[in-house]
């Protein structure tokens, strides 16, 4: 009989151990308060694209930064609208990763797959894209929309210089991406309501 109570506390130790270690390992990134999305907070602008200096052993905003990659952030809120973003690749390879407000990761594509010059989509709520009007001119092949899992998150471009000389080169590429909440959608609405009052 103790036998059995010691295997049994045993037992009960180890599984309560376990599922006290999986809860905080699930539970820790919702709950910190110095995660990638509140350390960007205070050094990125919102809905807008920003460069980040190259990683070295003194200097990296957030985890894991590849020095061999130029690399941009664009911190987004879909609360005011549906965002654009525009991404020119650069000569060698170009990445983006998307990444909800508990910085889980939810969708990548790279120059490869999207198989253009300019990496062009739209994100947006599956609210937002359940409102959306329906074009029958707009195919998935002429643009890709994204549902965010929340609205607020983070958009991570990297983009490789192959050699330290061509660095300045891919910089130069997420230099010119945009970040951009699109008004139009939001005023595509009124718009046609208007015009049906005036007929």
């Amino acid at each position: 009989m103790p036998l059995m109570r010691l295997l049994f506390s045993i037992v009960f130790g180890i599984v309560l151990g376990l599922t006290v270690h999986l809860l905080s390992v699930l539970g820790l990134p919702k709950i910190a308060s110095g995660d990638a999305y509140s350390r960007l907070a205070a050094i990125t602008p919102l809905n807008a694209v920003m460069q980040l200096p190259v990683a070295d052993a003194n200097n990296s905003p957030i985890p894991f930064m590849d020095p061999a990659f130029a690399q941009a952030i664009c911190r987004y809120d879909l609360t005011a609208g549906p965002l654009k973003l525009k991404v020119p690749v650069s000569p060698t390879y170009t990445s983006l990763s998307f990444y909800n407000r508990n910085n889980t990761a939810y969708y990548a594509i790279n120059d490869r797959s999207a198989g253009r010059k300019i990496i062009e989509l739209d994100l947006m709520t599956e609210a937002q894209h359940a409102a959306r009007p329906g074009d029958p001119e707009v195919t998935a092949a002429d643009r890709l929309i994204i549902d965010a899992p929340t609205p607020t998150g983070l958009i991570v471009m990297k983009a490789l210089a192959a050699e330290p000389s061509l660095m300045a080169q891919a910089q130069a590429s997420l230099q010119a991406a945009t970040c951009t909440i699109d008004t139009s959608s939001a005023s595509a609405p009124s718009d046609s309501k208007a015009g049906a009052e005036e007929e």
